[in-house]
């Protein structure tokens, strides 16, 4: 598989696929945990929770953005520029 370093589908994990709303698509497993998380203004498409003692969580299970093949290299511009 040519450029094999921006995808892998790991079909044997317990949770594949992790995210409803895949089944039957390329899931890329390669951003497992993904490297957005961290920041706020990530290009997913998070929701945020308030836990019982008030603090806000981003709350990432409804996302998919980073299993989708396609936004690989768009992973990877966001997280050159926060590095800048």
């Amino acid at each position: 598989m040519e450029a094999s370093y921006r995808f892998f589908e790991n079909k044997d994990c317990k949770y594949f696929p992790c995210h409803q709303g895949m089944e039957g698509a390329d899931f890329n497993c390669l951003f497992c945990y993904c490297p957005m998380n961290p920041y706020a203004d990530c290009l997913g498409n998070p929701t945020y929770i308030t836990n019982r003692y008030g603090k806000r969580i981003k709350d990432c299970t409804n996302c998919t953005f980073p299993h989708r093949p396609q936004n690989y290299d768009a992973i990877m511009d966001f997280l050159k520029n926060k590095n800048q």
